[in-house]
């Protein structure tokens, strides 16, 4: 049996944030606003270097060569260690939190593999804060905004059917022949489309052996998209918390393409039919050199989330967020949206205001609302439309 939960170690007020990759943006200078005392460890101390320069950090933030057993020599009781490595290497820096008495935070979706170290984090008095950037991250806090709002309305014990999605998506603010430029590694990009989708439709649970093939338009404000499921949405359905009377008809998180994405992916896709890890290793690295974002491009970040509830008696609700930004010289739209909520819950570590275990950016309604009121008056830009 796991020991209970402790209080959480007091936060020594020294932030270890791990990569300067494709979504290390503002949120940097936040956390360097915040913290005591700021590292950044990279490839090599130079790249670090070069990239705190990129960020207008020059001299807030103190540059590392990143290693497992670099980072540990130097990881005290109370720091935060921020992930933002492939979620893969998640669970060794958690290890060293675990060892080092830290905290940890990233914005990624908990692994099996994270979970199987959280009794022990939570023992310890660690926080050990997920999903907290883009999606995951504001489209939970979405979700659970537009939930409340549809509870205040139609009530909570109110038989009713529901439809929910939430499609994210960063595409090119200008868009090319492939109609796609990456924006984090192109084998993860290719092997989320090797992973089965499963999500409700007409009341059903519905699974994707391919998601691509599940695709269909989707229109925002006039403009068609191309939408896919991702991932499991069904799980969702119990963290969203929906109540116990609504029936959910279509619940589907999925990702978000511009219109014209299928047919100018036909060719990689037969690539993910018949190839084998290598080939698709050798299809990412060719694509990732074809397709690259520049610093000349300008992304868009897309994420729509939206409710339907119609309660039995007919009463109706509708509800929709929408976050829609491009990038600019000084920063791409993903790298903010990812790194600014995620900063907010590392300033929210710094204040001792997170419960040692497993935290989420979302958890509940009230919390959804504290974050999205928090970064929106940080200049983060979305729009709350309601009856629609």
């Amino acid at each position: 049996m796991s020991e209970p939960t402790k209080a959480p170690v007091p936060a020594s007020g020294t932030v270890h944030w791990i990569g300067a990759g494709l979504s290390t943006g503002s949120g940097l200078a936040t956390v360097c606003d915040t913290a005591a005392r700021v590292r950044l460890w990279h490839r090599t101390e130079e790249r670090a270097a070069e990239a705190l320069a990129g960020l207008g950090l020059a001299g807030r933030a103190e540059p590392r060569a990143f290693t497992l057993p670099a980072l540990a020599a130097e990881v005290s009781p109370g720091d935060v260690v921020v992930s933002m490595l492939p979620a893969p290497e998640h669970v060794a820096l958690l290890r060293v939190c675990v060892e080092r008495r830290a905290h940890f935070a990233c914005s990624s979706y908990v692994s099996d593999a994270v979970l199987g170290l959280v009794p022990e984090a939570a023992s310890a008095g660690l926080v050990v804060l997920t999903e907290a950037g883009l999606d995951p991250g504001i489209d939970h806090l979405f979700a659970h905004s537009l939930i409340a709002h549809a509870e205040e309305e139609i009530g909570t014990g109110t038989p009713a059917e529901v439809r929910l999605t939430s499609y994210c998506g960063g595409i090119p603010a200008v868009p090319n022949d492939f109609r796609y430029r990456f924006s984090w590694a192109p084998l993860g990009v290719l092997n989320a489309l090797r992973s089965p989708a499963r999500y409700i439709e007409d009341g059903t649970e519905t699974t994707a052996a391919r998601p691509w093939e599940a695709t269909r338009p989707h229109v925002i404000d006039g403009e068609t998209f191309e939408v896919y499921p991702n991932r499991d949405s069904v799980p969702f359905v119990a963290q969203y918390g929906l109540p116990a009377a609504w029936k959910p008809m279509t619940f589907v998180r999925g990702t978000l393409r511009l219109d014209g994405w299928l047919r100018a992916w036909d060719r990689v896709f037969e690539e993910l039919k018949a190839g084998d890890d290598a080939t698709i290793a050798a299809l990412a690295g060719e694509l990732a050199a074809a397709y690259p974002t520049t610093d000349e491009d300008r992304d868009r970040v897309v994420l729509a989330v939206s409710l339907e509830v119609r309660a039995g008696s007919g009463e109706t609700w509708s509800g929709r967020y929408l976050l829609d930004l491009e990038g600019t010289k000084e920063e791409s739209a993903m790298a903010r949206c990812v790194s600014r909520p995620l900063a907010l819950g590392v300033r929210r570590i710094l204040a001792d205001a997170l419960p040692a275990g497993l935290n989420r950016a979302a958890e509940t309604a009230p919390r959804s609302e504290e974050w999205l009121a928090e970064l929106a008056g940080e200049g983060l830009e979305f729009s709350l439309t309601v009856g629609a």
